[in-house]
């Protein structure tokens, strides 16, 4: 109880509710405005919350994270176009509703099934916080080594059909935190002799420029297009968000579903709602009606990615590893504010750890509230122009990228990145990799020679019991994705 009121204690500032404010309310309104995102929006923030407390400015990048899948699901049941990537499968049930004139519950369900996945994984946060505590200190440095380098495997496995590309980009990631001075020996590697990479590449410039900038140029070089609204009907949304009720076990298990995905690194958002969608489907009393405006299918999806985000910060707070690229983003801040997320986290700033908790809890709840009484205006801002979104976009980019140093050499960093970024997204090729190498390649390196000193045989690197599991999973996910390549090699084979 006395953590508890310490983590409120924390949160009841002015400039944290502030913050919170702000993230929720700006992380609906990017989400809803297709083709922006919360990796754009968070990326374009970042540099303005190093400058701020750690709570504050994780407490604004959360909001983001958080409310724009609330917003994301908005024009992909309106106007059949996901808000956020991860509001696909909302699309496949919830525009065909809106076309039956059912847009209002299509929204108010998709509203109270994120409401629900994200209380739902807070609390399973809350359950197993005490668990954290007792397990973080037994992970040494081989052992986050070992996490991290599972991280790296699932991140590249997990995107099927691209793994060479996610390969190569997570290799490219790793590569660039090498660049600059090392920090063991003082030698300069990869620099060329070149001054201005002595400091190495900087992380969020690349951020801002895989993500803002990439995401700017392909927005300036495309046509604006032109949405008609469908109309709303005048009944209140509380009436309609009491049906999640009927279709509760459908919630909980896509919830459940969110919370493991969100745990593991690199899995995430996408795996969690087709497995979350496929349960649904095979589950259901009309397995015939997915696709054609199931309310179950909105449900499944909503629940499912929500739950992501609060799950997402086990790995991160407990051990340090970010799960995907919007956690990494977060990383940077601890970071900055030399507060080192791992197992002392949990040991000496509990009190953190739960203002962080009751700080989602009442994102969840300002997001509802927010989005009850303010969709019809909020449908207006899928009308902004993709060109005028662009240069916006491009402008907060670039003065982010000199407010870092005030150097335009990062400026010119970060527009090489963009272009970078708008070639992989025209091959349509993953970004997150390179994101995620850079951050679990420097961590691998740093744990790897800490590590090295006590061992002396390749045994001694997984002898400890959480090695040797973490090191069994990575062989498990090797081992399996090898199957599965085989097997659709020869199911193709046998089609042909």
């Amino acid at each position: 109880m006395d953590i508890f009121l310490s983590g409120l204690e924390i949160i009841a500032r002015w400039d944290v509710i502030a913050a919170l404010l702000i993230g929720s309310i700006g992380g609906v309104m990017v989400g809803a405005m297709p083709g922006v995102g919360a990796a754009v929006a968070i990326a374009i923030m970042l540099p303005a919350t190093f400058s701020l407390e750690p709570i504050v400015g994780l407490t604004a990048l959360l909001g983001i994270y958080g409310s724009s899948m609330f917003g994301g699901a908005i024009p992909a049941i309106l106007i059949n176009t996901p808000g956020t990537p991860v509001n696909a499968l909302t699309t496949y049930d919830g525009y065909p509703m809106t076309k039956r004139g059912e847009a209002r519950r299509a929204l108010s369900l998709a509203y109270s099934a994120s409401f629900f996945g994200g209380v739902f994984s807070i609390f399973c946060l809350i359950l197993l916080a005490p668990v954290l505590a007792r397990i973080a200190p037994m992970f040494g440095a081989r052992e986050i080594f070992l996490a991290a380098f599972l991280g790296i495997v699932l991140v590249v496995v997990t995107h099927r059909g691209q793994v060479l590309a996610a390969g190569m980009l997570v290799c490219y990631g790793i590569f660039l935190k090498t660049v600059g001075l090392e920090g063991a020996g003082y030698t300069q590697r990869y620099t060329f002799g070149q001054t201005w990479l002595a400091s190495g590449v900087d992380l969020i410039v690349v951020v801002l420029g895989l993500f803002a900038l990439s995401q700017a140029f392909i927005l300036l070089s495309g046509k604006d297009q032109k949405y008609e609204l469908p109309p709303m009907t005048k009944s209140g949304f509380f009436s309609s968000m009491a049906e999640i009720l009927r279709f509760k076990r459908v919630a909980t298990v896509s919830s459940s579903l969110g919370v493991i995905c969100g745990i593991i690194p690199g899995v995430g958002e996408f795996m969690s709602q087709f497995l979350s969608y496929g349960y649904a489907q095979k589950t259901s009393k009309t397995p015939d009606l997915f696709g054609k405006g199931n309310p179950e299918g909105i449900i499944a999806s909503e629940a499912a990615n929500n739950s992501v985000p609060a799950a997402a910060m086990i790995p991160l707070l407990a051990l340090g590893i970010p799960g995907e690229e919007l956690t990494a983003m977060m990383l940077s801040v601890f970071y900055v504010h030399n507060v080192v997320p791992g197992p002392q986290l949990f040991q000496d700033h509990m009190d953190f750890v739960v203002a962080l908790y009751i700080a989602l809890f009442l994102l969840n709840v300002l997001v509802v509230l927010f989005l009850l009484v303010s969709t019809n205006s909020l449908m207006k801002v899928m009308l902004i122009p993709n060109r005028f979104l662009g240069m916006m976009i491009l402008t907060f980019s670039l003065i982010g990228v000199y407010s870092l140093r005030n150097s335009l050499k990062d400026c010119a960093i970060a527009a090489a990145f963009g272009v970078f970024g708008f070639i992989l997204k025209r091959l349509d090729w993953p970004t997150s990799p390179i994101i995620l190498g850079m951050v679990l390649g420097g961590l691998m390196e740093a744990k790897l020679r800490t590590a090295m000193a006590r061992v002396e045989t390749p045994w001694d690197f997984i002898n400890r019991p959480i090695a040797f599991v973490l090191f069994s999973m990575i062989v498990i996910a090797i081992v399996l994705h090898v199957v599965s390549v085989v097997r659709d090699r020869r199911k193709v084979a046998g089609n042909a």
